[in-house]
């Protein structure tokens, strides 16, 4: 891949040095899917009438190196920088840096309209939207019907907590699939948790260094005792602490499968795993889902939130190309044609009433509540660094003490902001 790569970023570099007449080439950077996104800049430069051309340069898998690629990049103030699929965790950094173009209040107004509030929230910095949602991701409870017959649970109902799911898994001999490893994905996982107990990792993102850290509160030590307890018991998977999202996929699919806390993209891989033979069909069939489980017994959940946003380049020479060419990958439309292409739910709320996407769907309306019910991971220009430090004192999850692991990362968040520690 890192070789496809840096020949896609040699000669979008090219083009953009080189001169020529003509409908410009808007460069965009693209975070790896099935070509979903490629597709789309082939539509959107077809419905311009010849008023410019998409190219797609491929980024790395990694959100972390996705961001690595990109800072440089605009940090060199690259021209041929048009457009760039971003996540939502790295917007306030981008905007702080000035290597995004602010959109207007007009094109704000179409880029925000039935658009769900935590997309909106995450596309924001300092009262001006610097990136168009794209497609929204959160995460819900996938789990095996059997598995929840047998333990006499019924993981919709109201009041379905992390503690009765765990106790289900025990009593079944099954497994609660998470995502730990020491990576972005742990944070989601550490974050979501904070949030559903009522608090933040952190207030004041807008105030960058001085933003005040909270996670060493009830609701911090609520979700460490989550982890802890999940993580020591004989539901944890075996690989834990080096799981990502795909090995805990497997681990539902497998004989000790019970639930999985997983991203919506999970329908559309199992039933075309089912279909290509990888797995059973009775899997699929077995295949249950329900909101993200309760920290607190009648206390929602707020489930994280995830996702694409698409930003435009400061120093392109395309910009008012590339708003437009941004403009059209965001229609409902084209929202609903990416998630039934590539599985990845829109950010439009209108699109999970579609019948099509229903049809392709039954979680749908699962999926639109939950998304319209997330919460952000923080929005803050150091949010990286404020990962980084929860990650590095949380890991492993079975050494996680709600007595003294908040307390631990929030001295230390203080200290990696305040240039006293290096993660």
């Amino acid at each position: 891949m890192r070789g496809s790569v840096a020949t896609a970023l040699l000669a979008s570099g090219l083009a953009a040095c080189g001169g020529g007449g003509g409908a410009p080439t808007l460069h965009w950077y693209v975070n790896p899917d099935n070509g979903g996104q490629d597709r789309l800049a082939r539509a959107c430069s077809a419905a311009s009438g010849g008023r410019y051309r998409i190219e797609t340069a491929l980024l790395p898998a990694d959100a972390s190196q996705q961001r690595e690629q990109l800072v440089r990049r605009l940090a060199a103030k690259d021209s041929g920088l048009d457009l760039m699929s971003l996540d939502p965790v790295f917007v306030a950094e981008a905007a702080n840096a000035g290597f995004l173009r602010p959109f207007t209040p007009a094109e704000a107004a179409g880029f925000t309209q039935g658009v769900f509030p935590a997309a909106v929230r995450s596309s924001t910095w300092k009262g001006r939207l610097y990136a168009a949602p794209f497609w929204a991701g959160t995460q819900v409870l996938w789990y095996r019907r059997s598995v929840a017959r047998k333990a006499g649970v019924d993981p919709a109902a109201p009041g379905f907590t992390w503690d009765k799911m765990i106790d289900a898994a025990e009593r079944t001999g099954t497994t609660v699939g998470e995502q730990g490893n020491k990576y972005e994905g742990y944070m989601v996982w550490i974050n979501a948790l904070v949030e559903s107990a009522g608090g933040h990792v952190l207030t004041g993102g807008e105030d960058g260094a001085k933003a005040r850290i909270t996670i060493d509160g009830p609701a911090g030590r609520r979700a460490a005792g989550v982890i802890r307890r999940l993580a020591r018991s004989r539901a944890a998977s075996p690989t834990l602490a080096t799981d990502i999202e795909e090995q805990a996929r497997s681990l539902l699919n497998g004989p000790r499968g019970g639930f999985l806390l997983n991203w919506g993209y999970v329908w559309q891989a199992e039933t075309g795993d089912a279909k290509a033979g990888t797995i059973a069909g009775s899997v699929v069939d077995d295949l249950g889902w329900a909101p993200y489980p309760q920290v607190t017994e009648g206390v929602k959940a707020k489930p994280p939130f995830g996702g694409i946003e698409l930003a435009v380049g400061a120093y392109g020479r395309h910009k008012a190309e590339a708003v437009d060419a941004a403009r059209c990958v965001t229609t409902a439309d084209n929202m609903k044609r990416y998630m039934l292409d590539s599985g990845n739910p829109a950010a439009r709320a209108a699109v999970y009433d579609d019948p099509e996407v229903v049809k392709r769907f039954p979680m749908a309306g699962l999926l639109r509540d939950s998304i319209d019910a997330a919460a952000p991971r923080p929005v803050t220009p150091y949010y990286g660094d404020v990962s980084g430090a929860i990650q590095s004192r949380w890991h492993p999850p079975a050494s996680v003490d709600p007595a003294t692991t908040p307390r631990r990362s929030a001295s230390f968040i203080s200290q990696v902001l305040r240039d006293k520690a290096l993660l």
